[in-house]
């Protein structure tokens, strides 16, 4: 056998390896867009990078053909070193699921065991079913009150609470009269008052001695006719009296014709110890100038008087500023643009309300005018208490229609609207149906359509009117007493004209 050959040539590099498979890729959530930033300046050039890592050896490339026989030129070579570790490959994705195979066949029935022995005790088993109610038992044997022996005295409970402080007891009774004090000394002499007002006048005197009978006189030309009398004057106003409320937080407008007397809040009505007392709408006294949650105080007769002791209330007619959330109670702070505002306004005539009971305004009469037209206020109720309106009063002639027309406050420094609070007005009524049975219904929509409307009248003033002349050219009228002068008397009376001192005296006997 001959000697090795020596190696063979190099074979021709196998074809270039498929591209490997791309790496794992996990995509994060996506990111919140950030704002807008202002344009950077522009960068100043970098400097060259540092030499990149060597790049991943290729794949494996294919087994190149058989070289021929060589000859051995040089000893067998050193191992190499060991290559690096390949990527784990990418896990495969989850196969289909597989056909659902047939139902097998029914097996035998084996033959029976043996008895096997007896097992461990097991768990305490589930609470069973209540069982039925057992029969009534015997009765008992009946005991003394004097057998029972009192237990032992329990220890001493904690302290209780205060208790709330009591009312206000009774008057007590009037004491008894007390000793007559002695008679003081007699007083210095005053000083001399002011001089007293002019007497009244005197009665008439005594008639006076008769004078002596006088000559008659001439008789006169006679006058001019005089002007014709004026009308008799206006009667005196006494003065009237009423009130308008905004029902929003603006004071309103006397009419015109009338003179504003002054402004303040609108007050409907109070409730002091369980008692209310309401106010005519249309009076100057629901009027205040001044508001508060609580604008009295109460006196008794120990000459004591406390103001916002007690848990009383007063109602106002509110605005249409919307309730607060949650009907949190509101602060007398805030509750300024919740309470209507009020003028109270004077005029020379009386002004009466006039309602249509129907969805139609009323006209006022003849030498009547219209004021205010509005909605028919019948009256109110806060719990247990209420309070109504005249309908003649222009107090029952609201302008505005609210469910809820007034607002309560307490002492406390809290105002709020509450369930118990009902308003009542006037309802429409057709003339067809007015000796039939009401029909019950209940408003949600639309509710003004069954209100009555109504309107507010002043009579009209009387005007002057003269046909001629003016009073400035009637004289003053001067009282005159009476003076009693007798009827029976001789009276001489003059010569004619041109008849001389010789002629006869004429005696006229009436």
């Amino acid at each position: 056998m001959g000697q090795k050959g020596a190696p063979g040539e190099f074979g021709i590099n196998g074809p270039e390896g498929a591209p490997g498979q791309p790496g794992l890729i996990f995509s994060g959530p996506k990111g919140y867009k950030g704002a807008t930033g202002r344009p950077g300046l522009r960068g100043i050039s970098g400097k060259r990078g540092p030499t990149g890592l060597p790049g991943i050896p290729g794949l494996k490339g294919l087994t190149g053909d058989i070289g021929e026989p060589g000859f051995a030129i040089s000893p067998k070579g050193e191992r190499g070193n060991p290559g690096i570790s390949g990527f784990y490959g990418l896990k495969g994705i989850k196969g289909d699921a597989g056909d659902l195979g047939l139902a097998g066949f029914k097996g035998y029935q084996g033959p029976t065991g043996m008895k096997g022995e007896r097992g461990d005790e097991g768990y305490e088993g589930l609470n069973g079913y209540s069982g039925a109610k057992g029969m009534k038992g015997d009765r008992g044997d009946e005991i003394l009150p004097s057998d029972v022996k009192p237990g032992p005295m329990g220890e001493v409970g904690p302290p209780g609470f205060d208790g709330q402080p009591g009312r206000a007891g009774a008057p007590g009774n009037f004491g008894e009269n007390g000793i007559p004090g002695f008679k003081g000394e007699r007083g210095d002499i005053g000083d001399i008052g002011p001089e007293g007002l002019l007497g009244k006048q005197g009665e008439q005197g005594f008639m006076g001695i008769k004078g002596e009978i006088g000559f008659d006189g001439v008789r006169g030309l006679p006058g001019l006719p005089g002007l014709p009398a004026p009308p008799p004057p206006i009667p005196k106003s006494r003065g009237f009296y009423f009130t308008v409320h905004s029902q929003t937080h603006l004071i309103p407008e006397c009419p015109s014709g009338t003179t504003p007397l002054w402004e303040g809040f609108s007050l409907l009505h109070i409730v002091a110890n369980s008692k209310a007392h309401g106010q005519d709408l249309g009076a100057p006294g629901s009027c205040l100038r001044r508001f508060s949650t609580m604008p009295y105080m109460f006196c008794n007769i120990n000459n004591v008087c406390d103001f916002a002791q007690r848990e009383d209330y007063s109602f106002w007619l509110s605005t249409p500023e919307p309730m607060p959330s949650g009907m949190t109670p509101i602060p007398a702070t805030d509750v300024g643009s919740y309470i209507s505002r009020c003028q109270v306004c004077e005029t020379s005539t009386r002004s009466i309300a006039i309602h249509s009971q129907s969805s139609s305004i009323p006209t006022c009469p003849d030498g009547w005018d219209e004021l205010w037209i509005g909605y028919s206020f019948l009256m109110h109720t806060a719990g247990a208490d209420a309070a109504g309106q005249s309908l003649i009063s222009p107090g029952s002639c609201l302008r505005e229609f609210r469910t809820r027309p007034f607002i309560e406050c307490n002492g406390l420094g809290r105002c709020n609207f509450f369930a118990t609070a009902v308003s009542y007005w006037l309802s429409t009524i057709d003339d067809n149906k007015m000796f039939e049975t009401p029909i019950q219904e209940t408003l949600k929509q639309n509710k003004v359509s069954r209100v009555s409307r109504c309107a507010v009248c002043m009579r009209r003033q009387p005007q002057r009117s003269y046909s001629a002349g003016t009073v400035e050219a009637v004289p003053n009228a001067v009282v005159r007493r009476p003076v009693n002068r007798p009827i029976n008397r001789l009276r001489p009376r003059y010569p004619p004209r041109g008849t001389g001192e010789d002629a006869a005296i004429e005696t006229i006997v009436p």
